[in-house]
C-alpha cells in the first residue's frame, strides 16, 4: 500500500514557529525596558526602552508612555538619534530626561555632544534642551512639591563654575595631557578611571520655561552644593531632594583606615549650602536615602561592614532631620532590604529584598510590626508610589519574563500582577520553567531554577548546563539579558540556576556557611543541586557542562579543579589567582575584609584559590574576559589561559579588547553566545568545532 495524503478531516501537526531565542540576531533585537517614572497625578507612566539602532551596532534607548490603567497601548514619545534615558517628572507634569542628542540651536564645533537635560512638555510637542554643561550631566533630582532641580555633573578640581571647569578641561586637552595624579585609593571603578574630574551636585532651582529659552534668555545659575567634593569619588550620585526643596540628602564617601572607604549620610540645606552629617557609623555604609512626604524624615539603608568572621548585614534606618536621631525599622528581619521609600501618607515604608529565589516587595509600618511581603513571585525594581496612595507601580521580571511594568495594590499580599501593555512583553519561550529543591550534606535546603527545553522527556533527555551566579552576595531571581537561559534552551539544553551558600535571600546563616570558604559549602551546594537535577528523567546526566561569570566564573574554575563530572567549563570574567586579584581589583579593601591580608593571613587564599589546583584540571575550558574589566582585571583571564595552555588542557580564549565586566555591545554579545554555543556543542554534544565566523 502506498502512502496517501491526509483526508480533509485529518490535521498534520505543525511545529510552532521559532521564537526570538533561536536566532541570535532576533534575540539581540528584542526591546529592553529599564527605569520607571510616574507623573504626580498618577495618570502617566514613563519607561525607557532600548532597541537596536539602524546599523545594529548599539542599543539605543527611547522614552515610552505606558497607561497606568492598562487600557491603552504603550506609545513612543522620543526618537532622538542619541537616545534618551533617566526620565523624571516635574510637579507640573513635564518630563525631564538626559540625552546626548545635539542641540539644534547650538553651533557645530566638532566635539561629540555630552548628555544634557531636556524637557518634554506635559501638553506635548517637541522636547527642548533646558540645561547643558561641557562635561555633561549624569544625574538629576526634582523636588516633588516645589519643583526645584539639582543635577550631578563632573567638575575638575579647582573649578568654581562651569566656565572655569571648561577652561581647565580645554587646557589639558590642548596640552595633550591624559595623566591623572592619585593621592588616595581607589583609582578605578568597574570599567572607568577615576579623576581628575569628580561628581559635584549643583543647585539649579527653577528651569527656564519655553518663553525664556531663546537666544537672549539668561543662562540658569549653577550653584555648587558640594564645593569641597574631591578625589577619588567626589560627591557621588546617590542623591535625593526633599519634596519641599529645602534639603539635599546624599551618600558621602569618606576614608576608612589607610586604604579603605565607607559611606555616610549627609544633609545639605539648599538655601545656604550648609552641610551636616546625618548618619555616620564607623562600622557601616549608609546610603539610598529617601525623604518622607512631609520632608521631616529620611529612610535609608545601613550595611554593616563585613569582617574576617562575618558577612555584612542590612537594615533600614528612619532618621529625623531635626534631631538626627535614628531607629532601626527592620530589626530582626533576616533578609537584606534595599531601595526603601515612604508610603504616600508617610506611615509606612516600602522596600525590596531577595527572598527565597525572588526579589520581593515588602511593606513595614513605622509604628512597629514585622515587614509584610506583598508579592508572591517575580523580581521587582524601580518602585513608584502614587501620590494619592491608590497604587504602586514597578518593573517585574523573572525567568519567565523580562522586565515589564505592573500595577500593585499598596497593601494586599500574595500579588502576582499581570503586565500593563508595553513593548517588551515576550509571548513565547522555548521551554518551561520549574523550581527545584535539593538538600546539602548538612541538611540545608538549596533552591534552584530549572529551565527545560521543549521536548525534554524521559525518552529524549536534555543535556544539562549548570549556570553559577556572580556576586557572590546575590541570587538567581530575575531576568538577565547577559545570562539568558532561553538562548541555550532553544538549542536543546536544560539550564540549572542554583542559589548555593553565599546567596542572599535565604537568611544570614545561609551566607555565613560560605563566608571565607568559597571552595567549601558553595561548591558542595552546587553539586547537590546538580545531583537533584540529574535525578530527573528529563535530564541526560552523561552530557553536562558548567559555566559562570565573575564569582560564578571563580566557581566554574573551582569546579574544574575539583571534579571531572562535566564535559565542558565556561569561565567568564573569572577569579583565578585570589592573591593577585585581591590587590588589583577596583575595591581591594572590600575583599580583604573577608580573606585577610594575604601576607599575614594567607590561609584562605591558599585554601580557596583555584590556581593552586591547576594540575587537576582535565575538562576543556573556554576562558572569556574583557580588557576594560576593572572589577576582575584582565590579568586573571590571562593567567588562567596560560596555566591551561601550558598544561595541555583543551581550551580557548575569547578576548574582548573593548568590553568590561559585562559584554555590552550587540555584536560582541552575539559573538559571546555564538562562541559558548559552539564550544558546548563540541564538548557536550560531540559535534565538530565550528569557529564563529567573525572571530
Amino acid at each position: 500500500m502506498t502512502d496517501s495524503a491526509p483526508s480533509s478531516g485529518e490535521q498534520t501537526p505543525v511545529p510552532p514557529p521559532p521564537g526570538p531565542f533561536h536566532r541570535l540576531a532576533d534575540f539581540v533585537a528584542l526591546p529592553r525596558l529599564g527605569g520607571l517614572a510616574l507623573s504626580p497625578d498618577g495618570t502617566r507612566l514613563i519607561t525607557s526602552v532600548a532597541t537596536l539602532d539602524p546599523e545594529g551596532k548599539k542599543w539605543q534607548s527611547a522614552l515610552w508612555e505606558v497607561d497606568p490603567a492598562g487600557l491603552r497601548p504603550a506609545r513612543r514619545l522620543t526618537r532622538g538619534a542619541s537616545g534618551e534615558s533617566a526620565p523624571v517628572f516635574t510637579p507640573g507634569g513635564d518630563v525631564l530626561f538626559t540625552s546626548a542628542r545635539p542641540d539644534p540651536a547650538a553651533s557645530k564645533d566638532g566635539d561629540e555632544p555630552k548628555p544634557a537635560l531636556w524637557c518634554l512638555p506635559a501638553e506635548g510637542g517637541e522636547a527642548r534642551m533646558v540645561l547643558q554643561r561641557a562635561s555633561g550631566i549624569s544625574g538629576v533630582a526634582v523636588a516633588a512639591d516645589s519643583g526645584g532641580v539639582a543635577v550631578v555633573a563632573s567638575t575638575v578640581p579647582g573649578a568654581t563654575d562651569p566656565a572655569a571647569d571648561e577652561e581647565r578641561r580645554k587646557a589639558r586637552k590642548d596640552a595633550g595631557v591624559s595623566a591623572i595624579l592619585h593621592e588616595s585609593y581607589p583609582v578605578r571603578y568597574w570599567d572607568h578611571d577615576l579623576g581628575p574630574a569628580v561628581p559635584h551636585v549643583h543647585w539649579i532651582g527653577a528651569l527656564p520655561d519655553e518663553t525664556e529659552a531663546g537666544a537672549s534668555a539668561a543662562a540658569p545659575e549653577w550653584r555648587d552644593l558640594t564645593p569641597d567634593a574631591g578625589p577619588p569619588l567626589g560627591a557621588g550620585e546617590d542623591i535625593a531632594l526633599s519634596p519641599d526643596g529645602r534639603f539635599l540628602a546624599r551618600s558621602e564617601d569618606v576614608p576608612d583606615g589607610t586604604a579603605g572607604r565607607r559611606s555616610r549620610l549627609v544633609l545639605t540645606e539648599v538655601a545656604t549650602g550648609g552641610t551636616r552629617v546625618l548618619v555616620d557609623d564607623p562600622e557601616a555604609d549608609v546610603f539610598a536615602a529617601r525623604f518622607s512626604p512631609d520632608s521631616t524624615r529620611v529612610v535609608c539603608v545601613r550595611e554593616s561592614k563585613s569582617t574576617f568572621t562575618a558577612p555584612p548585614d542590612f537594615t533600614l534606618l528612619v532618621v529625623d532631620l531635626a534631631s538626627s536621631a535614628s531607629r532601626d525599622l527592620t530589626a530582626g528581619f533576616d533578609r537584606w532590604p534595599s531601595a526603601p521609600q515612604f508610603s504616600a501618607d508617610g506611615t509606612a515604608v516600602y522596600f525590596l529584598a531577595d527572598d527565597d529565589g525572588r526579589h520581593a516587595l515588602f511593606r513595614v509600618a513605622l509604628d512597629g510590626g514585622a515587614p509584610v511581603r506583598l508579592t508572591a513571585d517575580g523580581a521587582y525594581s524601580d518602585l513608584q508610589v502614587a501620590r494619592d496612595g491608590s497604587a504602586l507601580y514597578a518593573l517585574r521580571s523573572g525567568y519567565d519574563t523580562p522586565p515589564v511594568p505592573v500595577r500593585l495594590d499598596p497593601r494586599a499580599t500574595g500579588q502576582d500582577p499581570a503586565p500593563l501593555p508595553n513593548p517588551g512583553t515576550i509571548s513565547q519561550l522555548p521551554g518551561t520553567l520549574r523550581e527545584l529543591r535539593a538538600t546539602a550534606a548538612d541538611g540545608t535546603r538549596i533552591q534552584s531554577w530549572l529551565v527545560l527545553p521543549e521536548g525534554a522527556s524521559a525518552e529524549q533527555p536534555a543535556p544539562l548546563l549548570l549556570w553559577i551566579h556572580g556576586g557572590p552576595l546575590t541570587s538567581w531571581n530575575s531576568w538577565s539579558w547577559r545570562w539568558t537561559p532561553w538562548v541555550l534552551a532553544a538549542r536543546g539544553y536544560a539550564v540549572l540556576l542554583p542559589n548555593p551558600a553565599l546567596s542572599q535571600g535565604f537568611g544570614q546563616e545561609f551566607v555565613q556557611r560560605g563566608w571565607g570558604e568559597w571552595g567549601g559549602a558553595p561548591y558542595t551546594d552546587l553539586m547537590a543541586a546538580v545531583d537533584a537535577a540529574e535525578a530527573l528523567p528529563e535530564i541526560d546526566q552523561t552530557r553536562t557542562a558548567a559555566m559562570g561569570g565573575s564569582f560564578g566564573g571563580y566557581m566554574a574554575n573551582w569546579v574544574a579543579t575539583q571534579t571531572d563530572r562535566f564535559q565542558a567549563i565556561v569561565s567568564h570574567a573569572s577569579l583565578w589567582h585570589l592573591d593577585s586579584f585581591s590587590g588589583t581589583t577596583d575595591s581591594a579593601y572590600y575583599w580583604e575584609r573577608e580573606f585577610g591580608d594575604p601576607l599575614t593571613e594567607p590561609k584562605r587564599y591558599e585554601q580557596n584559590s583555584p590556581h593552586r589546583y591547576a594540575d587537576a584540571i582535565r575538562t576543556p575550558v573556554l576562558v572569556i574576559h574583557g580588557d576594560k574589566d576593572y572589577r576582575v582585571p584582565i590579568g586573571e583571564g590571562l593567567r588562567l589561559w596560560y596555566d591551561l595552555q601550558k598544561r595541555g588542557v583543551p581550551s580557548k580564549f575569547l578576548y574582548f579588547p573593548d568590553e568590561n565586566h559585562w559584554v555590552l555591545t550587540p555584536g560582541n554579545a552575539s559573538v559571546w553566545y555564538e562562541t559558548v554555543v559552539a564550544f558546548l556543542a563540541e564538548h557536550v554534544l560531540g559535534k565538530d568545532w565550528q569557529r564563529p565566523e567573525l572571530v
